[in-house]
């Protein structure tokens, strides 16, 4: 009796293989594309006939580098989220994350984890004006890339720099970078959920072709122009910059359903009830319309024996017979004296309760860049950040699109405005809205005021905003606070903490003897139990237990879902002690994952058959 060896190259030691995930799909759909294992795409183009498209002219946006960027999109990640508890807040209960590093080997790390779980994404991603980086991608190996730009292991290879206009390549660099984080992120998104991307003029017209591709031409929802500025600026070659866009996609539009946003007061305030009706407050309408109608156009007597018609040219809205069952039912008003024209009661219990979001979003509604500036001086007493978003513009999209117990998604973190914001909303309606942020540690420029005041990176005043929005809700409203998720986790993306061989023969000596322990010597017991979940497609905020059987610690994972046990000289007294602690939770389903070399063979074989006994059948190593 054996237990299966988790092996390099394993699901559970890379991220979802999407190309093979896609294939299968096809399989499924079309078998007798299948020879000996293989896609024949000639079938295939016999099977979906004239929908081929053969001509070399066609509608299409195309640009040097796209098949890399596509086949990057699909390209597994080796990489790994290791925790970092001294970093977050209320590690041990909150359900909110904040990962470090490059956006587009995370998102992959997330693909098993979180495909199909994210109801809103909201991003603000470089506008490629010219002065804001835009990350080149290494497409052999991008972990290593990412490595190497962020100081974990040397100065060689590609450098975080600004995209000059002067580049040959100006456009399609940004497009290389955007395009396989889109592909990425649709996969991550709910069937009715809906993603917002903030941008200028510059890439506005390329980013809604790639989305149009991405997401399909049926999802685009709109193209919103936010007023971010107060004022003009008189310094302007030409005109004035005041907006930005927000392009806007569904997932799948007809399963997306936009939520109304509250009446204002000033439009409740038109209803009132003057003739104290029981059904409550009501406006006056016009029951004479343009629509020219001889069956519509007769004398009316009033209740107090006036004897009116339509104005001239207009007839009555309805029939006779229909206006006669509408005065029955006290639905006219007749004016305080009963001799006015009559007009029809429309009741405010009965109108559309909420405003249809509209594609204009205006500073005093939604807040400009003024105001963003001033919500991080407010909270630093300075300004480390300089292009902050407001956070009445990400309410605006939190409160148009997702429900109470939605998960949000920003991979462009930014200073976590987005994180402020969803804080702010759940404050408002007792919601439990949890966030993901992504953000790559670019470092600040030494010349900012955040490089002067100690932030090293982006990311060290991203998460120090998340602190301090949650320290001042908790202030300001402690009762409020208590029943709000204000913490997060914090994970920085790294490579795997399991050796691999590395195939060179003059390092055979070094394989073998890494070979009896393939975990890497700097790497604890709790990062590896979050690289299991990261690749075993679990959530990283489940609930963690942690036991000590016969002195060895043992992880119990979601009620008893999965236990690991990572130690060394495991007996077979351990198996016991999880199969009871199984038999206490009762779950539904129970895996149990150890080390390779944790146990001898004996111990092992008795182990397995400890468990079996247990009713667990799922029984791996790594």
């Amino acid at each position: 009796m054996s237990i299966d060896k988790i092996q390099q190259g394993d699901s559970l030691t890379q991220s979802k293989d999407l190309v093979a995930d896609n294939i299968e799909k096809l399989k499924q759909l079309f078998p007798e594309i299948v020879t000996e294992g293989k896609i024949d795409f000639k079938v295939l183009q016999d099977v979906l006939g004239e929908d081929i498209e053969e001509e070399d002219e066609y509608y299409r946006l195309t640009w040097a580098g796209k098949a890399k960027a596509r086949r990057e999109a699909h390209k597994p990640s080796t990489g790994t989220l290791r925790p970092v508890k001294e970093d977050s807040v209320n590690w041990d209960t909150t359900e909110n994350l904040y990962i470090e590093g490059d956006n587009l080997e995370v998102l992959k790390l997330l693909q098993k984890s979180y495909a199909g779980k994210v109801k809103m994404i909201y991003i603000d991603p470089p506008y490629n004006t010219g002065k804001d980086f835009v990350y080149k991608d290494n497409y052999k190996d991008n972990l290593k890339n990412y490595q190497e730009i962020t100081g974990q292991l040397d100065e060689e290879g590609n450098k975080i720099s600004t995209n000059s206009d002067s580049d040959g390549r100006y456009h399609s660099n940004w497009l290389n970078m955007m395009y396989p984080r889109l592909r990425l992120a649709r996969n991550l998104l709910k069937d009715n959920g809906i993603i917002f991307i903030s941008i200028d003029d510059v890439e506005v017209g390329n980013l809604r072709a790639i989305g149009n591709e991405i997401f399909g031409n049926d999802n685009f929802i709109s193209n919103m122009v936010w007023q971010k500025n107060y004022s003009p600026r008189n310094d302007a070659k030409y005109f004035s910059d005041m907006h930005d866009h927000i392009l806007v996609f569904a997932k799948n539009k007809d399963k997306f359903e936009r939520i109304l946003l509250p009446r204002t007061a000033e439009q409740n305030a038109r209803y009132t009830n003057r003739d104290n009706d029981p059904r409550g407050d009501w406006k006056a309408e016009n029951l004479s319309v343009k629509t020219y109608s001889a069956a519509y156009d007769y004398p009316i007597t009033t209740p107090g024996g006036r004897v009116v018609n339509p104005p001239k040219g207009r007839c009555w809205r309805t029939s006779k017979e229909k206006m006669e069952e509408l005065d029955k039912d006290n639905r006219i008003w007749w004016g305080e004296d009963g001799n006015n024209v009559p007009s029809k009661k429309s009741f405010l219990s009965e109108v559309q309760q909420g405003r249809v979001p509209t594609t204009l979003l205006f500073r005093n509604e939604v807040g400009d860049n003024q105001e963003a500036a001033k919500r991080i001086v407010e909270l630093f007493d300075g300004k480390p950040f300089d292009t902050p978003k407001p956070i009445g513009l990400i309410k605006h999209f939190l409160s148009i699109s997702t429900d109470k117990n939605d998960l949000v998604l920003d991979f462009f973190a930014g200073s976590s405005t987005t994180a402020d914001s969803l804080f702010q909303k759940n404050l408002e309606d007792n919601g439990h809205r949890k966030f993901i942020q992504i953000q790559l540690p670019e470092p600040t420029n030494k010349k900012s005021e955040g490089f002067r005041t100690g932030y090293n990176n982006v990311s060290e005043i991203s998460k120090e905003r998340i602190r301090r929005a949650a320290k001042k809700i908790a202030e300001e409203h402690p009762e409020k606070a208590e029943k709000l998720d204000l913490g997060f986790k914090v994970f920085k993306l790294d490579n795997s903490n399991i050796k691999g061989w590395d195939g060179n023969p003059d390092k055979l000596e070094a394989n073998l003897w890494d070979a009896v322990s393939n975990i890497k010597e700097d790497r604890t017991q709790e990062d590896v139990l979050y690289e299991i979940l990261l690749k075993y497609g679990l959530d990283l905020t489940l609930p963690i237990e942690e036991k000590t059987i016969e002195g060895k610690i043992v992880f119990n994972v979601g009620f008893g879902a999965l236990f690991i046990c990572l130690g060394d000289n495991l007996t077979n007294t351990v198996a016991e002690g999880i199969g009871e602690w199984k038999e206490e939770l009762e779950p539904e389903i129970c895996r149990v994952i150890f080390k390779d070399t944790g146990f001898t063979d004996v111990e092992k074989t008795n182990s397995i058959q400890t468990l079996k006994r247990f009713g667990i059948g799922e029984i791996k190593s790594i």
